[in-house]
């Protein structure tokens, strides 16, 4: 299972992954307008890793099979914190 990982110029050491590289059509476009400017950073196969630095890798695979995205927010951040500001 492949992942395209980009990085948000606008919020800091928050990423979206996304299950086909530049096609962002299945990412709303409200969380797009949040995020900003996405400057790729990696692709990584999700199947030959067991774990991610700093995100749950069965989540991270969960939500791009349903979603076809997965938003990773910084360390200690969740997204109702986010949502708040």
């Amino acid at each position: 299972m492949l992942t395209w990982v980009y990085k948000s110029a606008r919020k800091a050491d928050t990423y979206l992954y996304i299950d086909r590289k530049d096609d962002f059509t299945r990412v709303p476009s409200s969380l797009l307008d949040l995020m900003g400017r996405l400057d790729y950073v990696l692709e990584v196969d999700l199947s030959s890793r067991e774990r991610l630095a700093r995100a749950d890798i069965d989540e991270v695979r969960s939500r791009l099979h349903d979603n076809g995205y997965f938003v990773q927010l910084p360390p200690g951040e969740t997204a109702q914190d986010r949502a708040g500001r």
